[in-house]
């Protein structure tokens, strides 16, 4: 880690653009699945006024759905986008809020993980018995849940990536540095919708 830059990972730089492409890329197959929920969507609404229907629909709407949220969860974390309550946390500084900063992280990792051990066993039991949706159409029902699982276990990896970071010294990457002047000021807030 560099001691100039406490945001530096102390990873290897290979691993690190690795790890980044890996999120960045659950967050573009995010995105994928948002644009298919507009589709499916949309074709479910002109489809009524003209007499067609798609089977299974609203089932299709819902996976989609649940695999866009899951699948963008670790890049959203690492691009400091996930709603953070700060009100106690804001208030220290120094080697109080580096302690706090691990805790939390640490916390973050023990979750997130239990959440995504059990995902993927679940995935995997509805493979293993060959589970089937209850719908119109039977789908395998591990394909759907495929994404959370793989979503919840990517947002794992970022958690104890992160966890690794701040444990080393580093100045955590899931917060955005203090704003430096009124232009960044102003430019969060409009990215923030406000």
């Amino acid at each position: 880690m560099s001691t100039a830059d406490p945001r530096h990972s102390v990873f290897p730089e290979w691993l690190r653009k690795g790890l980044d492409a890996l999120y960045l890329g659950a967050g573009y197959l995010g995105g994928i699945f948002l644009v298919a929920i507009f589709v499916i969507m949309l074709s479910l609404s002109a489809g009524r006024p003209l007499g067609i229907d798609i089977p299974a629909g609203d089932d299709f709407t819902a996976w989609c759905m649940a695999a866009c949220a899951f699948l963008a969860l670790a890049h959203t974390f690492r691009s400091a986008e996930l709603i953070r309550m700060g009100l106690v946390i804001d208030r220290l500084n120094g080697r109080a809020r580096h302690i706090v900063e691990i805790a939390c992280t640490a916390i973050g990792t023990v979750a997130v993980s239990y959440f995504a051990w059990y995902a993927i066993d679940m995935t995997w039991t509805s493979w293993k018995f060959n589970d089937v949706s209850q719908g119109v159409i039977a789908v395998k029902l591990w394909i759907p849940q495929m994404a959370m699982a793989v979503g919840l276990a990517l947002l794992a990896l970022a958690f104890a990536d992160e966890l690794i970071h701040v444990l080393f010294g580093g100045s955590p990457r899931y917060e955005k540095p203090p704003v430096s002047n009124d232009e960044e000021f102003i430019e969060r807030i409009m990215e923030s919708g406000a």
